[in-house]
């Protein structure tokens, strides 16, 4: 059994075990990943294995990445993922992914609005940023939904190339 994290009204959001790995591998799989997060595609089950690995190494450290799975309370399906990432600075970035088959029902606004308090005190920042492709308007919309204000479209650094980006900041309300 997985440490959880937070409980939202439909998800717990617990700490990745190595069980984990085949449904990481399969979640990763679809278009979607492929064209706005390539480096998060897994393409064989030991690579999911891997990344699992590090991820449980990263757990109890304030460093990073903190990446936690989404799974259904309903039906207990491992549904994707929500990470805080460090991305120099002492600056830190959500992250969030959620399979294919269980997007556009709101799982990822729930997720992300949850888990943005908690882990901004855990590693003591008062503020996220937020970073995503101009095209990723799905993204765009649970940004806004979870208090993300954006501060800069246009060309900038994205991955491993240059891209049309948009960047937003959630600041922690006292």
């Amino acid at each position: 059994m997985s440490n959880i994290l937070l409980e939202t009204d439909r998800l717990k959001i617990t700490e990745m075990t190595m069980d984990m790995a085949l449904d990481v591998h399969k979640n990763s799989l679809d278009e979607d990943i492929r064209r706005f997060v390539p480096d998060e595609v897994f393409e064989t089950l030991e690579d999911a294995q891997e990344t699992i690995e590090f991820i449980m190494s990263q757990y109890g450290s304030t460093e990073g990445p903190l990446i936690y799975a989404l799974i259904t309370k309903e039906d207990d399906k491992n549904i994707g993922y929500v990470q805080l990432v460090p991305i120099g600075d002492g600056k830190w970035e959500i992250g969030y992914h959620v399979a294919k088959q269980y997007t556009k029902k709101g799982y990822a606004t729930e997720a992300v609005s949850a888990f943005l308090p908690v882990m901004a005190d855990k590693v003591g920042v008062s503020e996220v940023y937020g970073i995503r492709l101009l095209e990723n308007k799905a993204s765009g919309r649970v940004l806004e939904k979870c208090g993300f204000e954006t501060f800069f479209t246009g060309e900038g650094p994205y991955h491993d190339g240059v891209f049309e980006i948009s960047k937003s900041v959630w600041k922690k309300v006292n």
